[in-house]
């Protein structure tokens, strides 16, 4: 049950805020609640609200805040040993290699610390791949992308976004991106040349409003990339470690990747951690001195990310997010709102699109908040919800109770 804040703590929440507003960088336009702790799918605020969080860090912490078993190997490693760069061996990184190549089936693999990382290093080893192996002339290699894409924010990445926000402003950008749409296998096969090195593209658009592409999408694209000897590189950011009620999304389709990429679930929200897994033929052009850095693969990351593997799967959270993401989805689905133009998802990574006259997804926000949700806008009509994959049925028929005078008003 939510607590009516008193005078105190609303001015301290009010005098943090404007801290943060006077200091900060404005590159966020974050719902004005304070958190200050979290324990599974719940968060309490400075004025001591209770609150669902149903973003989970943009999948981040799909494993609940703040995890026991996770939070146990991090202090443990943290008396330990935390960090020695990767000028001399540590006794964890073995052991993570070890553990996800067997949950993954990747035969190489690449860690690093954030996911926008993971993908500038993907590009990197792609673009060498294509050079030494595929015999691309040198300066030419070409990547496709999709429209609507989002991979990160670095300067490399937003050069082919096409998001005015995220795009406008800070050119002169990297060439060798191609854009099609997304969902359409035939502009893909239509943008493929003989420098193609790869393909990057999401399983499930979730920046862009949680887009599905059609059925057998990827099937095709898999196909297309054997043939002309493309390499398939999925960002799995936010797809992958369970989200979609599977490990990772392309298991959907029954395809795999050449290059995947993972990270915010990886280490359970507690530290950044991502990783590039991949075939041996993409990942084995790297040589010493010519991609690296000081904080991938530290012991301290190992070990989180080892503890965090091992709870998602043990737990049984991604047949959860199966099993409640079903049943959430229908039953978004099946409530009568006018505002309400589409529920779309897989697993429990949902959304709500509404239409356009219904005033914009952040007023719908606000109004959940003062419910007890804490839910996230998205391209200006989406509601994105994708609470922890812990969640239980009571906990999704606590939302539900909430959401439906929400989107009915």
């Amino acid at each position: 049950m939510n607590v009516a804040p008193s005078p105190d703590t609303l001015s301290r929440s009010a005098g943090l805020i404007e801290i943060e507003h006077s200091l900060g960088a404005h590159n966020y336009k974050p719902l004005d609640v304070v958190l200050t702790r979290g324990e599974r799918v719940w968060v309490w605020d400075v004025d001591g609200n209770r609150y669902l969080d149903c973003l989970s860090a943009y999948s981040a912490v799909n494993q609940g805040h703040c995890h026991p078993k996770i939070l146990a190997a991090m202090v443990e490693q943290a008396g330990k040993l935390t960090l020695t760069s990767r000028a001399f061996r540590n006794d964890q990184l073995a052991l993570f290699y070890e553990e996800l190549a067997a949950l993954t089936n990747s035969h190489k693999i690449l860690p690093m610390n954030s996911g926008a990382e993971a993908v500038e290093s993907a590009i990197k080893a792609v673009r060498k791949w294509g050079y030494e192996v595929k015999g691309v002339p040198e300066g030419q290699a070409e990547i496709v992308v999709c429209s609507d894409n989002f991979h990160g924010r670095t300067i490399g990445i937003v050069g082919f976004s096409t998001d005015p926000d995220a795009r406008g402003g800070f050119g002169p950008f990297t060439p060798g991106f191609r854009v099609v749409p997304f969902g359409d296998a035939e502009a893909f096969h239509a943008a493929i040349t003989p420098n193609t090195v790869g393909f990057l593209v999401e399983p499930i658009q979730g920046e862009a409003g949680v887009i599905i592409p059609p059925p057998g999408y990827f099937r095709r694209v898999r196909e297309l990339c054997t043939a002309h000897n493309v390499t398939l590189i999925l960002d799995e950011i936010q797809t992958g470690l369970g989200r979609t009620g599977r490990l990772l999304a392309e298991e959907h389709e029954g395809i795999e990747a050449d290059v995947t990429l993972i990270g915010k679930a990886l280490s359970g929200g507690f530290y950044p951690v991502s990783a590039v897994l991949s075939n041996t033929e993409v990942l084995g052009v790297l040589k010493p001195g010519q991609h690296g850095s000081t904080f991938g693969g530290n012991p301290l990351a190992c070990a989180v990310a080892r503890a965090a593997l091992k709870v998602l799967v043990e737990e049984g959270m991604i047949g959860n997010s199966a099993e409640l993401g079903a049943y959430f989805k229908r039953e978004l689905e099946g409530m009568k709102s006018g505002a309400v133009r589409e529920v779309r998802g897989r697993g429990l990574m949902l959304a709500v699109e509404l239409h356009p006259e219904a005033g914009g997804a952040r007023r719908f926000c606000e109004a959940l908040r003062a419910q007890g949700i804490l839910a996230k806008d998205t391209h200006g009509h989406t509601i994105r919800i994708a609470p922890p994959l812990v969640i239980t049925r009571e906990e999704v028929d606590w939302a539900l109770e909430r959401i439906a005078p929400v989107l009915a008003g």
